[in-house]
């Protein structure tokens, strides 16, 4: 059956403002085409086979009376309450073990049956008898009261869970944040080892190449220890050398100054006395006799050894040359 033809049914179901639906053996509610007519206060779904109603049902705001017997609803929709325009709900001979929470807010609610139901044992006591029109809004009243009760003791239980989720979730964020901190310093730990570590590393190379130079520099100084003791050896040497030669040379002189002293000596005596026997009346003395004789003998055996003595002149003065070097030497 299509769509036009459900509304076009439906607008023969409805009277002045009541929708009659009963008897029509339904098993779902057609709330989409119940939504056009909003002018149909009065629904009858009496008679049916309805096992729930879909939660969309409570847009149907515009209700006033509603008829829900000798059906199989076991439950009602959550948002019942959003009908807040109902005055008079027909529930008998169903299968409601209780009701919604929201059935509290059905603030306009005069008239209520739930015979036949298999109630739950408060629900029960509360809705009482409804045998007739006076019990009827009774049951309506104390219905109203208890599901206030029950909206109170839910309103109170939702508010403690919600307090205990604000509870729990103000431990988690708690928990969380220790354990951010403790993430933190322990990463803050991590970091400052990690410097320590590195700063250790940076001493332990410093004080490596402290240790190298030091070692250069202990190297270097034994280095010039050593020179300055082999120069210090090398000029011992050298000064013994030097004293040696000059100890050695110094008795080499003093001998030399004398035979050149006596050889002075001497000739200066031997022209003194040939002076003495030449210029003086002393000539024909034996003595000086002699001398002339010697020197005469002297001078002969002089010009004959002529070549002798420049021999000896030529080795003489050889040796006071190389004598000569050698003591140049020996100074530098």
């Amino acid at each position: 059956m299509s769509k036009s033809n459900k509304v076009l049914n439906l607008k023969d179901k409805i009277s002045d403002n009541e929708m009659d639906l009963s008897l029509c053996n339904l098993t779902e509610v057609p709330f989409k085409e119940l939504a056009l007519f909003t002018k149909a206060t009065i629904l009858d779904l009496s008679c049916n086979n309805l096992p729930s109603l879909p939660p969309e049902f409570c847009n149907l705001t515009h209700l006033v009376k509603l008829d829900l017997s000798k059906n199989q609803l076991t439950r009602l929709p959550d948002d019942l309450g959003n009908l807040t325009g109902l005055q008079h709900l027909d529930l008998y001979n169903n299968k409601l073990k209780t009701l919604p929470v929201s059935f509290s807010q059905l603030r306009s609610l005069k008239w209520l049956d739930l015979k036949d139901n298999p109630l739950d044992a408060g629900l029960a006591k509360a809705a009482g008898d409804c045998l007739d029109e006076k019990q009827c809004k009774q049951c309506a009243t104390r219905v109203l009261k208890h599901m206030q009760i029950l909206q109170d003791e839910a309103d109170r239980a939702r508010e403690k869970r919600l307090l205990r989720e604000k509870e729990l979730e103000r431990k988690r964020e708690a928990k969380k944040r220790e354990r951010e901190a403790r993430e933190k310093e322990a990463r803050k730990r991590e970091k400052a080892e990690e410097k320590e570590k590195r700063r250790k590393e940076y001493n332990a190379q410093v004080a490596a190449a402290a240790a190298v130079i030091q070692e250069q520099k202990q190297q270097q100084q034994q280095k010039k220890t050593e020179e300055r003791k082999s120069k210090k050896k090398n000029g011992q040497a050298s000064a013994g050398k030097k004293s040696g030669a000059v100890a050695a040379s110094k008795p080499c002189r003093s001998l030399l100054g004398m035979l050149f002293k006596l050889s002075l000596l001497l000739l200066l005596s031997a022209a003194i006395m040939i002076a003495t026997c030449r210029l003086t009346e002393l000539k024909r003395e034996d003595v000086c006799l002699s001398v002339d004789a010697a020197l005469d003998q002297s001078l002969t055996w002089a010009r004959n050894q002529e070549g002798v003595f420049r021999h000896l002149l030529s080795d003489l003065s050889g040796a006071v040359k190389d004598f000569l070097e050698s003591m140049q030497t020996s100074k530098s």
